[in-house]
């Protein structure tokens, strides 16, 4: 048995989930939450909120991306001009902003933006106070209001501060890792916090974890992949797997999602089928 393998089963991973996976599934609001986290940064996070966001637009659900790290990484990726923005940590520090004051239209007209704001002592702290935990409920009651259908929010790494709290009113989950040896040894302790994060909020659904950054000609990413399959139960992998590719530095670059780059198509629908399976498992589709 390689150590991989009995790091992954050592976090009794299938009796936590599987469980879980059946409990939620059909589980829906009239907007709903899927919070993209992961144990730590790198991994192309952020990378797969952006695209994912798209797909839900592009599709025809109104969809609003908000950036929840205080790094502001989807803000700069789609707007250099997020930095002067007012975001979603000055809707956590202040009673009087709205949720649709802060939101950046984007080209597509189903997809919105709210940055992550102004930096405050929250973005580093995070709370669980009851100041905090009810604008969270009223940033969900509002984008309802709006008419929205789906958000995505691109959290910091770790599971700490203000990523437990949106954690804490999240719908979903989704948890993006870089095929890599070492990268893939974080998959059991984030499993693991997120049995943590279901007893304040019981409703949060484990998506599952969505491989990214592979590189097919490498064995050593090759074989991460097929060890994390061998081992966790098949739901909590998703079959989409994202790739190690130029196409997602130079969308960067440009302000802009991959899939809408020249040479994009393949991006469009890779992240196509990545929607279409978080769709199955929240039961929106059969």
């Amino acid at each position: 048995m390689s150590d991989l393998t009995r790091d992954i089963e050592s976090a009794e991973i299938k009796g936590f989930f599987i469980g879980w996976w059946k409990v939620n599934l059909g589980h829906k609001s009239a907007v709903v939450t899927i919070a993209i986290s992961s144990q730590k940064g790198g991994v192309g996070k952020t990378t797969v909120a952006i695209n994912l966001a798209h797909a839900f637009g592009r599709n025809g659900s109104r969809t609003v991306l908000v950036d929840a790290d205080p790094q502001g990484s989807v803000g700069l990726s789609l707007t250099r001009q997020s930095r002067l923005l007012s975001g979603f940590y000055d809707y956590i520090d202040d009673g009087e902003v709205t949720v649709e004051g802060l939101l950046v239209p984007t080209r597509m007209q189903t997809l919105s933006l709210i940055p992550a704001g102004q930096a405050s002592d929250y973005d580093l702290n995070g709370s669980s106070s009851a100041v905090v935990t009810s604008r969270l409920r009223n940033l969900h009651s509002e984008l309802e209001d709006l008419g929205m259908d789906i958000c995505i929010i691109d959290t910091a790494a770790g599971l700490f501060g203000a990523t437990a709290d949106v954690l804490s009113m999240a719908d979903a989950v989704l948890v993006p890792q870089q095929a890599e040896p070492l990268g893939i040894r974080s998959v059991p302790k984030m499993l693991e916090a997120l049995t943590r994060m279901r007893i304040a909020n019981p409703r949060l659904m484990i998506l599952g974890v969505v491989l990214t950054m592979m590189q097919e000609l490498l064995p050593e990413s090759r074989d991460t992949g097929q060890a994390l399959r061998a081992i966790m139960p098949p739901e909590m992998v998703m079959n989409t797997v994202v790739p190690r590719g130029d196409v997602f530095v130079k969308a960067s670059a440009r302000g802009l999602p991959a899939g809408v780059m020249d040479g994009g198509d393949e991006v469009l629908a890779l992240f196509d089928r990545l929607r279409i399976e978080i769709e199955s498992r929240l039961g929106f589709i059969s």
